[in-house]
């Protein structure tokens, strides 16, 4: 037997709502003496630390790393998506379509900073002063250009009129009213199990059950080989819970067991197993699994072990939970009196069933079987029926029949279906607002701004408005504050720069990025064969552009790459290499705004974002599949960004990986660029967003390399005397409060970083969005000198 680390999900009505609802604490002590009773039972050497091992340690809030592998842009009504969930947490609000949170219910505190006049041109022309946020936000996008009320699209304000939240606000989620409406006595599960809280026992499937729906038992005819689990002591109300799932393949002869899970009750998992089929195996369900045959090449463990030790660890009164036990215990081709099947303890109308995914998210509020893994937790799954088992004998029947399963469960499987639901009271209204949804929780927002800015919400009831004369007002009001409400707003307003200067250092920002991205190679004789180097600086990258440079004593080849990272490679890998015969140097155009081109790539492959990305030449269309068929070799990898050409729709020679550590990046980089893949790469230097940025812009405002841009007079003074309202000074100055206010939060505060953008009579400038969990972001920037 192998012991297992739980997988970090806590069970959530233990110790906390114990005092709520006055359960003895002496049960609770003799039921996980038990369980603690049988490890030492299976391994009395190792009890001691492998108790301390099994002991459940809670998870760090985190978001998904791959927020934008689709699409880098989100707009005002997605963050309010995020928000809303945010704020309510484990309720029916649904999951915002464009990121997720793991391992917590909801963030402790949600922090929104806003930089209003700022963009995403001042992020990228002032990066290096944007130090702090650079590298502490892993997870940055673009914003579409400010709207003509970018706060009220991000809270999800409608036209409404002024004065407090609207009394009907509360009718959009199930409250007190709306569950009264509930008719009790017609629920499936009030009329199967009563009102009143029920026992241990009285959630045991009867005999009668049992053969109603197919369990395995002893004397019936197609299971006289199955082996029972010696189980026959007395159940009471502290007979001992274990969860159980299992996961099965296709054979020759049906379905056989592959794995199994077994958890005991406050989450530790205490059996784990592989099982190898002796039948050859036709499918291995791997899509659900996440089984392949190379995995089961190292599994010895049989039918016949597992049976063996099942029946070792189960004590007297063990009770099996599950859900639809029936199919597990039949690939285990075992037979167990007492069972608790969930999906028939959470009885529905007309013999229906509901799935664990839904009753996960509707009864615990968790999200189980993420689309975005590739496989079922057999654990995941054990734990949670576990969980919910407890749940019910928890609170009981009619706190299950209040939450109106049945109406939740129809309005699911009529989105599923594309059609409207019947009845949507149950469900918060699309239109719902940040502040409606703060109420709903009894809270209050609270805004911080300067008083010109803070009249839009001050006329509600329930957000703190806290009205500021300057900047460093509101930084020194926000550090007292932020504290103390479990949302909050901070807005900080600069002075936008005139349509002329915008105009100018957009195109500074493009010639800049535009010269970064070309090198020259050369010299070389006039009678030079150009085709070997033009082959070995196309293997770097893709190439937008190359031509001749004629105008010096020896031709050089000028080459334009799509990507920064193709040119910075080709300057890596070619200075100094010998091809036909000659010494090659490979450079950039030296301008005034490449001077510090050394310093600005050494940052950018220290951002937070880029860190843990690698960048990839040379890849091939089934490049993807090959990852994914030798994706043990490559752990942590997170997404693989394929890039298509806009026009053709064909996918790139180029790609970005995307791992959980800097660690696993550099370890896959060293593994893809030997020679068994013949790939080139390096670290990421270019964020997606930034990649959409820069190809955003026009072609006949792309200014050929070297050419100088001046700027206007009145911009170079202001760079030479550098006051402290200069947008340079501010980023650097504003950066650094904004990371002492961070670092000040309490851990798990989820926090944004909204740059909105802006509009002028010369086009837009989208905006920019940073955001993160404290600590998750704390691990990322490890080792980065901070």
């Amino acid at each position: 037997m192998r012991l297992w680390r739980p997988r970090a999900e806590t069970d959530p009505f233990m110790e906390t709502e114990k005092e709520k609802t006055g359960e003895h604490p002496r049960k609770d002590r003799k039921r996980r003496q038990v369980s603690n009773q049988l490890v030492r039972a299976t391994e009395p050497r190792r009890a001691c630390w492998a108790l301390k091992d099994l002991r459940p340690e809670a998870k760090k809030a985190r978001l998904s790393a791959i927020l934008f592998a689709c699409n880098c842009q989100v707009t005002p009504g997605q963050l309010c998506e995020l928000l809303k969930y945010a704020v309510l947490g484990r309720s029916i609000v649904p999951r915002p379509s464009w990121c997720q949170i793991f391992h917590q219910n909801h963030p402790n505190n949600v922090v929104v900073f806003i930089l209003q006049g700022m963009s995403q041109l001042h992020f990228y022309k002032f990066y290096l002063e944007f130090e702090f946020l650079r590298k502490i936000f892993r997870h940055k996008f673009c914003l579409p250009p400010q709207s003509s009320n970018f706060l009220a699209d991000i809270i999800g304000l409608q036209k409404k009129t002024t004065g407090d939240l609207p009394k009907t606000s509360k009718g959009s989620l199930p409250s007190s009213s709306s569950k009264a409406n509930i008719n009790l006595h017609n629920d499936s599960i009030i009329q199967k199990h009563g009102s009143k809280k029920v026992g241990l026992s009285c959630c045991l499937l009867t005999m009668e059950e049992m053969k109603t729906f197919h369990f395995p038992l002893q004397g019936s005819p197609d299971c006289e080989n199955f082996i029972p689990t010696k189980c026959n002591g007395s159940i009471t109300d502290n007979s001992p819970l274990f969860g159980l799932a299992c996961e099965m393949c296709l054979t020759s002869k049906g379905r056989e067991l592959t794995r199994i899970s077994l958890v005991a009750e406050g989450g530790c998992c205490i059996m784990d197993e592989l099982v190898k089929p002796d039948i050859r195996i036709v499918d291995y369900h791997t899509s659900f699994s996440g089984i392949t045959k190379t995995i089961f090449n190292s599994v010895a463990t049989k039918l016949k072990d597992v049976q063996r030790q099942l029946s070792a660890l189960l004590p007297p009164d063990a009770v099996l939970v599950g859900h639809s036990l029936d199919l597990d215990l039949r690939a285990l081709k075992m037979i167990h009196p007492y069972l608790i099947d969930t999906s028939l303890l959470y009885v529905r109308e007309q013999g229906r069933r509901f799935k664990l995914k839904f009753l996960a998210k509707a009864i615990l509020g968790k999200d189980i079987q993420h689309p975005n893994t590739l496989q079922h937790d057999a654990t995941e799954d054990a734990r949670t029926a576990l969980e919910l088992a407890q749940y019910f004998l928890k609170y009981g029947p009619k706190k299950i029949a209040e939450l109106n399963l049945e109406s939740l469960g129809s309005h699911q499987e009529l989105q599923a279906a594309g059609q409207k639901p019947r009845n949507t009271t149950e469900i918060p209204h699309p239109n719902t607002s940040v502040l409606e949804c703060v109420n709903l929780v009894g809270q209050k927002l609270l805004f911080v701004a300067l008083e010109k800015g803070a009249t839009e919400l001050s006329s509600y009831g329930n957000c703190e408005t806290i009205k500021c004369l300057s900047n460093k007002e509101v930084f020194e009001q926000a550090r007292v504050e932020i504290p103390l409400f479990p949302f909050s707003i901070v807005q900080f307003s600069f002075d936008p720069f005139t349509p002329v200067f915008t105009e100018e250092m957009s195109k500074r920002m493009k010639t800049k990025w535009r010269e970064m991205s070309t090198v020259y190679a050369g010299p070389v004789s006039r009678t030079y064969n150009f085709r070997p180097l033009k082959r070995l600086l196309k293997s770097f990258g893709p190439i937008q552009s190359m031509s001749f440079v004629l105008e010096t004593y020896q031709p050089h080849l000028c080459v334009q790459y799509e990507v920064l990272e193709a040119a910075q490679l080709a300057i890596e890998s070619l200075n100094g290499i010998v091809v036909e015969g000659i010494c090659i140097k490979v450079q950039r155009p030296v301008t005034e705004l490449t001077l510090d081109c050394d310093i600005l790539m050494k940052e950018l492959e220290r951002d937070s974002e880029n860190r843990d990305t690698i960048y990839l030449s040379g890849v091939s269309e089934s490049f993807k599949d090959h990852i994914f068929h030798v994706s043990s070799h490559f752990p942590g990898l997170e997404a693989v960004i394929l890039p298509k050409d806009l026009e053709s729709g064909k996918q790139k020679k180029f790609c970005f990986m995307k791992f959980k550590t800097f660690a696993s990046a550099q370890r896959a980089l060293n593994i893809l660029t030997g020679k068994d893949w013949k790939l080139k790469g390096r670290g990421a230097l270019t964020p997606r967003h930034l990649h959409k940025w820069l190809r955003g812009f026009s072609p006949e405002s792309r200014w050929p390399p070297g050419l100088r841009v001046m700027p206007p007079p009145s911009e170079q003074q202001a760079l030479q005397t550098l006051k402290t309202d200069h947008p340079k000074v501010a980023a650097w100055y504003w950066g650094q409060k904004i990371g002492k206010l961070y670092q000040n939060m309490n851990p798990g505060t989820l926090c944004l970083i909204l740059l909105p953008g802006c509009k002028s009579i010369h086009g837009s400038l989208p905006g920019l969005g940073m955001m993160g969990i404290k600590d998750e972001e704390e691990s990322t920037t490890t080792g980065m000198g901070l």
